[in-house]
């Protein structure tokens, strides 16, 4: 998806009074992959990243039932063969050890250590107009100089808790779930809380279950979950994933989400009820996205085709829970099956029937203050050992927000960006010139890697470009990032998730002016290769839409 760029002699000479040419701020697995591809041209860069070590989402997330729902194979870089050949996925969905194992073997495969610097978070970013450059301020006051930013903070790496009274009083242990203990928590015999029944919570609760005295779950609302059916990967198996890693990784090219799952090609209308019933069967016992990413297209813009679908999974919930006032708890209302991101499990549902598991619906009981041994409701009062809240992210913009970035003019993004995301092909931002974004806000809307992938390979020889033809300075036009805005609006338009209480339109109750109706466009909706097609095509016309100096 890349323009053929001239190779440019002495390139880690260009700007020579810069600390940096290219500083990128996450060591993730966006950034890990953009330090590659610039340490392989030799170019002057850095990453900084505010955690102790690699890994990004994959490094703070160690909650028990951390994984991916991707499957392993597809997750993985797809950019070196060595890699392909030589690592061994041992799940078909691999947990947080084997991922942040995986993202420390490439890192020290290809030497990126000595590229990357920790413990440094990023407090402020100022354009300087005059010599078109960067300045970077750190938290200890240190101060880094570069032509160019790539950010990688991640799109779910600025947790929010919730506006609770009493919260920062209680005397046990308390903290959001993305920053569980680094060191071992046993939680056997203690009383647990779990604030939030979210994709995190899914994955936590069945395993806090397991082994806590007592866990009581509050739930605000209901979400729809199916099973994630994970399995070892044996060595027969994993052989067979090497020989097919090209059709893996063009299928997940073609397909909407960037899966190895593509969706059912018949209409809806154009199989009987019977039919589509024997796929569902087939699919909700299949691992990974398939109940949800190979069905029928009218599942998420047809609200009858929709109802039909959301009934089905109400079902197959019912027949695991063993009280049915309580399943009933457990199947949303508010939305539709599969309409946001969709959540898969591992006999969370049956978690429910066990005798030290309590559901505390937080609408008709709400929480009415954290105490400092627990927590109460409108109707009753609980003590606790550990408290942990599952309450979400500020999803997408947020991790930016938190950097005071002021670019020309000294317009500060988090006021541009105050209503919702603005901005070019999710990769640029006007009034930001020589800011560039992976998989920031208004990229495609795909699993992650893949879409990575595709972010740092149109960034890598756009910069190129710029050094080749000489070039200190982009700044994106107006009327194009209008354009786009519109353009992603649009996408929005007929489909269900419009609706929804999603991180897709920017919900989070715990977050000020991210109400429900206040649609924050985060996301690209029209797939993995509608996006790839547009990007490449900008590229190709001379990066249309960008002013070059």
């Amino acid at each position: 998806m890349t323009k053929q760029t001239t190779e440019i002699k002495d390139i880690a000479n260009i700007d020579p009074h810069l600390d940096y040419q290219v500083v990128i701020i996450g060591a993730g697995l966006s950034g890990i992959y953009q330090i590659k591809r610039l340490a392989d041209l030799g170019v002057r860069a850095t990453v900084l990243d505010a955690n102790d070590d690699l890994g990004g989402t994959w490094y703070n997330n160690r909650y028990p039932g951390a994984r991916f729902d991707s499957e392993s194979y597809t997750y993985g870089y797809s950019f070196s063969q060595e890699v392909l050949d030589e690592w061994d996925w041992t799940e078909k969905h691999s947990p947080q050890p084997e991922t942040l194992a995986y993202l420390n073997y490439v890192a020290d495969k290809f030497e990126l250590r000595k590229y990357m610097q920790f413990g440094c978070k990023v407090d402020s970013m100022v354009f300087n107009e005059d010599t078109n450059t960067w300045m970077l301020r750190l938290s200890d006051g240190h101060e880094i100089t570069t032509r160019f930013v790539v950010t990688a903070v991640g799109t779910l790496s600025t947790p929010t808790l919730p506006k609770i009274e009493g919260i920062a009083g209680f005397r046990g242990m308390s903290f959001h779930a993305s920053d569980w203990p680094h060191e071992p928590l046993d939680l056997t015999d203690k009383r647990v809380a779990v604030v939030g029944s979210g994709a995190t919570a899914i994955q936590l609760i069945p395993e806090v279950a397991k082994v806590a005295k007592q866990l009581t779950v509050f739930q605000r609302r209901p979400n729809w979950a199916a099973p994630l059916n994970n399995a070892p990967i044996s060595e027969t198996e994993m052989a067979e994933i090497r020989e097919r890693y090209d059709e893996i990784f063009a299928t997940c090219a073609r397909s909407p989400g960037g899966f190895e799952h593509e969706p059912d090609s018949r209409s809806f209308y154009d199989v009987s009820p019977a039919q589509r019933r024997e796929l569902w069967d087939r699919l909700y016992d299949e691992p990974g996205f398939g109940i949800w990413l190979q069905n029928f297209y009218e599942i998420f813009v047809d609200e009858k085709a929709n109802a039909e679908i959301s009934n089905y999974i109400a079902e197959r919930i019912r027949q695991r829970v063993n009280d049915p006032m309580l399943a009933e708890r457990l199947i949303p209302k508010d939305h539709g099956f599969g309409v946001q991101r969709l959540p898969l499990e591992t006999g969370y549902f049956e978690t429910y029937n066990r005798a030290n598991v309590e559901l505390v619906d937080a609408v008709e009981t709400p929480i009415v203050r954290v105490t400092p041994q627990g927590m109460e409701t409108s109707n009753r009062s609980f003590e606790f050992d550990v408290i942990v809240y599952a309450t979400g992210f500020d999803s997408f913009t947020g991790a930016l927000d938190q950097i005071d970035i002021q670019g020309s003019g000294g317009e500060r993004l988090r006021n541009k960006w105050a209503a919702g995301p603005v901005t070019y092909l999710g990769l640029m931002i006007g009034e930001f010139p020589n800011l560039l974004m992976l998989m920031g806000p208004q990229t495609a809307a795909a699993n992650f890697p893949r879409a990575a992938e595709m972010s740092v390979n149109w960034v890598t020889p756009f910069l190129q470009h710029m050094w080749a033809q000489g070039h200190q300075r982009f700044d994106v036009d107006d009327a194009f990032e209008a354009e786009w805005v519109e353009h992603v609006k649009a996408m929005y338009k007929g489909a269900l998730l419009r609706k929804a209480k999603s991180f897709f339109t920017g919900y989070n109750s715990n977050i000020e002016g991210h109400e429900y109706g206040k649609t924050r466009y985060n996301i690209y909706n029209g797939g993995v290769p509608r996006y790839a097609n547009i990007v490449n095509e900008v590229a190709d016309n001379g990066y249309e839409g960008v002013n070059f100096q």
